[in-house]
């Protein structure tokens, strides 16, 4: 009894009548751990997967969809479609092709972990339900976005196509070709006047940085001044330096005379605006001409030793009122013009 016992409850049937010899082991299926009755899975050691009702599905997505999601329902969003998984038909094999010995001793504990594997199949179609309806209901993040921008890349080329449609409805504006050369010669005339007084602006300012008196001689050395010298009188001043030095006029005047002249050897005459006549004698070369205008500090001449001279240097006379004025000191001259020597 407890051999036989045992065999049974190993999963040992026994062998046919045909066959002689007892019986022999048979391939362990897990009959021996099922209870009569229930179908047999094509996978060895997994449960069945078992088709679900769609009343009952149903009911599973509806008590979800009202307790899991109940503030994500009512948003109208586009909903996806829903897609019904297929359900996998697992063969049944009815419980009379296999017989398998009850067992008859059977314990709480196993009985109860049979029931949650029994149960596993249909929490996962649940979850899978619940899933598709997340998904629906939430959506993909940005494909609202990315859905939005097509339309709005439309709505802006439509827009552009409306405004390009009316500017072409408006009347152009347009001038004659008489006023538009009107306008040309109004411009024209507008920048040469602006020109004009652009460039009276500049004389001006150059004027007014422009020295009104120099001294005849830059560096020069001051030899002997106005006065009696050696049993006579010296009616000017001489300023020696090398020869070729340049000689200036002292103020704005009119050239009256250049060329040679008694004692001097070479000499120019000057009248300025006041009426005095300057005089410049025993240069090298003479550089102006009688009738041209010069300005305080324009070169007139190159210094030099002609003449009755000692030595080169410019012999520099003031004439008052005019060529046969009164001969006055230059030094005096000069200095009430800013010139100092």
């Amino acid at each position: 009894m407890i051999l036989a016992s045992s065999r049974t409850t190993a999963g040992l049937l026994p062998r046919p009548a045909s066959d002689a010899g007892g019986a022999v082991p048979a391939p362990r299926t897990g009959a021996h751990r099922r209870p009569a009755g229930r179908p047999v899975s094509s996978l060895r050691g997994f449960p069945p997967v078992l088709p679900v009702p769609r009343a009952a599905a149903d009911d599973v997505v509806a008590s979800l969809a009202t307790t899991v999601l109940p503030e994500l329902a009512p948003a109208p969003v586009v909903e996806a479609p829903v897609v019904e998984a297929p359900v996998v038909q697992a063969p049944v094999v009815a419980a009379s092709a296999v017989e398998a010995p009850a067992v008859e001793a059977q314990t709480a504990g196993p009985a109860r972990r049979r029931g949650l594997r029994d149960r596993r199949p249909h929490l996962l179609l649940a979850a899978l339900v619940a899933g598709a309806i997340g998904a629906g209901v939430l959506g993909v993040p940005g494909s609202t976005q990315a859905a939005a921008e097509p339309a709005s890349v439309l709505g802006a080329q439509m827009e552009l196509a409306t405004d390009d449609v009316s500017e072409e409805v408006l009347p152009m504006a347009s001038i004659t070709e008489a006023e538009a050369q009107a306008r040309l010669q109004e411009v024209a005339a507008s920048r040469a006047q602006r020109a004009a007084a652009e460039a009276a602006a500049a004389e001006a300012a150059a004027e007014a940085a422009r020295p009104k008196a120099v001294l005849p001689v830059s560096g020069a050395r001051f030899t002997s001044g106005y006065g009696s010298r050696w049993g006579t009188f010296h009616y000017g001043i001489d300023l020696a330096a090398p020869i070729g030095t340049p000689e200036y006029a002292a103020m704005d005047g009119v050239v009256v005379r250049a060329g040679a002249a008694s004692g001097f050897g070479l000499a120019v005459y000057v009248l300025h605006d006041n009426g005095d006549v300057t005089v410049y004698g025993h240069m090298n070369e003479i550089l102006v001409e009688p009738g041209q205008f010069v300005e305080a500090g324009e070169t007139i001449a190159l210094l030099g030793n002609r003449g009755q001279s000692t030595g080169p240097h410019l012999h520099f006379e003031v004439h008052r009122g005019g060529m046969n004025g009164r001969k006055i000191d230059p030094v005096p001259w000069l200095a009430e013009r800013g010139v100092g020597i």
